[in-house]
């Protein structure tokens, strides 16, 4: 998943920045690359620390969701988009027992057969909720 972080860049080099969907995480660098580095760092462990204290993770929404409301508020920097692996904050699993209908299941084996990167069915289940629920 993609969340927009806004950077600035200083006169001596070093660049800080923000996620705005996620309050309270920041990041900073010597360098814009260093910056950009630092961005998935602190977004990682911000994470982390916000599941270990059984909070709900936030949404990511579109830059222009951030430009609508709040364009004033960004001004002189640049936006990056920071991918982050979603699975890792998913916690341990957990068997439940759901009913679908035949052909449905049917359909989802076949394409879990034809496609490798689901290992089984619940794989499968498991990303196509993590592309329909935001966050």
């Amino acid at each position: 998943m993609f969340y927009p972080a806004y950077i600035h860049s200083d006169a001596d080099g070093s660049a800080s920045g923000f996620f705005p969907d996620v309050s309270g995480c920041f990041f900073a660098g010597d360098s814009l690359n260093e910056a950009f580095q630092d961005a998935q760092s602190a977004l990682t462990a911000h994470f982390e620390t916000l599941c270990e204290l059984g909070e709900v993770l936030p949404a990511a929404y579109p830059v222009e969701r951030h430009l609508k409301q709040r364009a004033d508020e960004f001004v002189g920097g640049q936006w990056l988009l920071v991918d982050i692996n979603m699975k890792q904050f998913d916690g341990r699993a957990e068997r439940i027992n759901i009913t679908l209908p035949r052909r449905l299941l049917c359909k989802i084996d076949l394409f879990v057969q034809d496609n490798p990167q689901f290992s089984n069915r619940s794989a499968f289940l498991a990303e196509a909720a993590r592309r329909v629920l935001p966050g």
